[in-house]
């Protein structure tokens, strides 16, 4: 009888309560903070579940002398700006340090430019300071198809593709790498580096938000502010956004967040500006209708909307 059927026989009649295991990990506290911090993303969250769920019963099995050894880790995450991405990427990482699959759990974010030198022999030594820092915790590369610029000849983001490649596969126990960025431009460059795609086990795709959901976002992010949307106030930016959702370079939640910076600025001029002598609690906390109606977007609507009279007479 060989060593391992020794093992899966001395190991067959022992039991694992694997609720026991589920709560001992606290996994559940970061699914709930997730559910907290994005709203809808119900495919991403599901993913990230299923994951959580795989490490826990491998880590179970380890225990048990049923190792299959180390799963890959490494994941790409897709979708346009303001998706969710990289707050995904933060509990991604707390949920693996719980589990033991990474020693800290910390997340270092970067872009080709954290990556990539100027001139030769500055590449490899910035690769390799960007890695050191995410040892122990997860390397997030939002934008990763900027490494690869085939068209110039001089451009030395293979070098750092090179290093990270076999930092990936010698390291996957201590590293977790998490590539970003829009679905086909990742597509084409895995398409053109085959070995990165052959080191990425898990692909995540983050939908767009509906109207309703960056509604529900911009309350979301309103309450974390001490502020709120009067009911008019609401109502106005369920429009706003309708409309900016039509327009060039909008990036859902990202676009949000700076539609509610402009609106507080708005919001401030006009109590400043207003005859009103004493505020309550209430006329500072709340935006209005009116604060969101200024934008803008309602005025390039308008004017998209008016015919064309140049040409009459």
């Amino acid at each position: 009888m060989s060593k391992q059927t020794k093992n899966l026989t001395s190991t067959q009649d022992t039991s694992i309560d694997l609720d026991a295991e589920f709560q001992e990990s606290n996994i559940q506290e970061v699914l709930d903070k997730l559910d907290r911090e994005l709203v809808g993303l119900t495919p991403v969250k599901t993913r990230i579940r299923e994951t959580a769920a795989l490490l826990l019963v491998d880590r179970v099995r380890k225990r048990l002398g049923l190792s299959a050894g180390a799963p890959s880790l490494h994941m790409c995450f897709t979708g346009n700006p303001g998706t969710g991405k990289t707050t995904v990427a933060l509990r991604m990482a707390e949920i693996l340090h719980r589990l033991g699959y990474v020693r800290e759990g910390h997340l270092v974010s970067v872009t080709r430019d954290d990556l990539v030198g100027q001139y030769i022999g500055h590449t490899a030594p910035k690769t390799k300071e960007v890695i050191k820092k995410a040892m122990g915790g997860v390397l997030f590369i939002d934008e990763a198809y900027y490494l690869y610029k085939p068209e110039n000849e001089r451009d030395y983001g293979a070098e750092s593709i090179e290093i990270l490649l076999q930092t990936m596969e010698n390291n996957r126990e201590d590293l977790v790498v998490i590539l970003a960025g829009y679905k086909d431009r990742m597509d084409k460059f895995f398409h053109s580096n085959p070995g990165m795609r052959s080191r990425i086990a898990h692909h995540i795709d983050f939908p767009d938000y509906g109207p309703d959901e960056l509604v529900a976002i911009a309350k979301l992010m309103l309450e974390s502010q001490n502020y709120c949307f009067s009911a008019a106030g609401e109502e106005a930016f369920g429009k706003y956004i309708r409309l900016r959702m039509k327009s060039e370079h909008f990036a859902n939640a990202r676009s949000v967040r700076n539609a509610l910076d402009r609106a507080r600025l708005r919001q401030a001029n006009r109590l400043f500006s207003g005859t009103k002598k004493s505020l309550s609690k209430t006329d500072l906390i709340t935006l209005e209708a009116e604060d969101i109606l200024a934008s803008r977007v309602f005025l390039e609507s308008t004017s998209d909307n008016e015919p064309n009279l140049k040409n009459k007479k």
